[in-house]
């Protein structure tokens, strides 16, 4: 998508050269051309630059394939864009091995994830750590400050848990790529739940509200 931006600005600087190379080569023939046909001929090059970026920038919009996915092994509901992924991996929580499995879907530049840890108790300590764990890490990738406000997490069968929301801004990687990340977080017996979006820029908040409106515990 960033590519396709890229070219519609070159295609923009372009279509502007040649309109105003044309006009410096018409200037004297234009006095010998009628005043409204004229007119009419720069309108049609307007036009015609205008369309051309328009279907450019068209072709840049996401698409957004929203489905419900329903997680009985991990215990939650989510609205997902498009068919999600799932991987697992190992993480390390206060120096205790732990399980990690995702779910994640793309839509244009952003990516939409529910991370689950499997904890070895249900004990609010751990729970704390493992929240103060996921919370952390989304901001270190960003290099923004760790701030978070309380929000209170639906339940499928009823009633609602608290848990936190946070959105971040900064750079990511090597390349110092700016990045805009909205997370909730919630624990709830053996699990952490972290469902987050990472986008390259941020996403119109009806896309936001989709995604987190929907994520449900059971």
């Amino acid at each position: 998508m960033l590519q396709t931006v890229f070219r519609v600005f070159l295609l923009f600087t372009q279509i502007l050269s040649r309109l105003v190379s044309g006009l410096a080569r018409n200037r004297n023939s234009a006095d010998q051309e009628p005043p409204a046909v004229s007119r009419m001929h720069s309108a049609v090059r307007v036009g015609a630059g205008a369309l051309a970026i328009g279907a450019a920038l068209s072709g840049c919009s996401p698409t957004f394939d929203w489905r419900t996915i329903m997680n009985n092994d991990s215990g939650y509901t989510i609205d997902l864009p498009a068919k999600p992924g799932n991987d697992q991996r190992a993480v390390q929580i206060d120096g205790a091995p732990m399980q990690m499995a995702m779910q994640t879907a793309e839509a244009g530049d952003a990516v939409f994830a529910v991370g689950t840890i499997t904890l070895p108790d249900e004990s609010e300590a751990t729970q704390r750590k493992a929240l103060d764990f996921l919370r952390t890490g989304l901001a270190r990738n960003v290099g923004a400050e760790p701030q978070a406000r309380a929000v209170q997490i639906p339940l499928a069968a009823g009633g609602k848990v608290l848990g936190l929301e946070m959105k971040l801004s900064g750079q990511a990687g090597s390349g110092h790529e700016k990045r805009t990340v909205y997370a909730r977080l919630v624990a709830r017996g053996r699990h952490a739940y972290q469902a987050a979006i990472i986008a390259s820029q941020p996403l119109p908040q009806e896309q936001v509200d989709q995604f987190f409106s929907s994520f449900q515990l059971y």
